[in-house]
């Protein structure tokens, strides 16, 4: 039986023949496209096809990967994520909802900026245990004040179109969550000034307005995101099918692979290659086009 999919080619640029390609091929394999809609805000493009087909999405995933080049994108949509219902959009902070990784940042405040930054890219890369790394990572902070967190969070930088993606989902009645192994203190503010339905990070260690160099209870690690998005998904009675992950490193992979659709942005390859999508360009909010709000 045939099912509805939204096969989304996006770009800085998107070429004429680009998108006559994406149409003749999903034509070809024998899906039926029956709608089509094009945007263009002036920082980026996007084609939507709406197409009909008796093949299942990995087998039209196959179909379009040829077209897939480093300028230009393509996400194939399941249908549970075209129709009506609630849906969780859920991120990772660090490189992802902004665009710092505030690890680095802290560690600068110690002179240790390009130590930590060297551990974190390994990590990203799943070269080094997650948690192993983060403590280690953490413990070079140590003696620093309780006010460098302050200092950090006024440097923090939205990645460009996260506000705006952020209200769409929630302007439209839906779920929008923040998981990180970064830091509670620096992730509450944020996630108050955004209105997040929910938000999970680490917390540094403080003792007397010092900073302790260790983290307070479990890491958030990836498994433990992959749990708050089924977590956060049945509390509010949302199947899983109608999530969406968004995540850049290796410890966001089992989120990735948990939810409905899977988003590398701007990402590790290990993590490009294992998502539904990936995104290439700074535009974070060219998710919103990806499903029906």
């Amino acid at each position: 039986m045939a099912e509805m999919f939204r096969v989304v080619s996006f770009g800085a640029r998107l070429e004429d023949a680009h998108c006559l390609r994406v149409r003749r091929a999903l034509q070809e394999s024998g899906a039926v496209v029956v709608g089509e809609s094009r945007n263009d805000d002036g920082r980026y493009q996007v084609d939507c096809l709406t197409v009909s087909s008796d093949d299942d999405i990995d087998t039209l995933r196959t179909t379009v990967a040829p077209l897939l080049s480093d300028e230009t994108g393509i996400a194939v949509v399941p249908t549970a994520l075209l129709g009506e219902g609630t849906k969780l959009l859920i991120m990772d902070v660090d490189s992802t909802l902004i665009k710092q990784e505030v690890i680095e940042l802290l560690a600068a405040h110690a002179g240790r900026e390009a130590e930590v930054a060297a551990v974190t890219e390994s990590a990203m890369r799943g070269e080094l245990d997650f948690a192993q790394s983060l403590h280690a990572r953490v413990a070079v902070l140590a003696g620093l004040t309780e006010g460098v967190i302050d200092d950090v969070g006024t440097r923090i930088e939205l990645s460009e179109g996260a506000e705006h993606l952020v209200a769409a989902f929630l302007d439209a009645g839906h779920v929008v969550a923040v998981v990180s192994g970064g830091f509670s203190q620096i992730l509450e503010p944020l996630a108050a000034r955004l209105n997040l339905t929910h938000a999970k990070a680490n917390e540094l260690g403080v003792d007397a307005g010092t900073l302790t160099g260790s983290v307070i209870g479990p890491v958030v690690d990836r498994a433990e995101k992959a749990r708050c998005l089924r977590a956060w998904s049945e509390a509010a009675g949302i199947p899983l099918e109608r999530t969406v992950a968004v995540g850049d490193g290796a410890n966001d992979l089992d989120m990735l692979a948990a939810a409905g659709l899977g988003v590398a942005f701007n990402a590790k390859p290990a993590v490009r290659s294992a998502a539904d999508v990936a995104v290439n360009f700074p535009y974070l909010d060219v998710v919103r086009h990806f499903v029906r709000l």
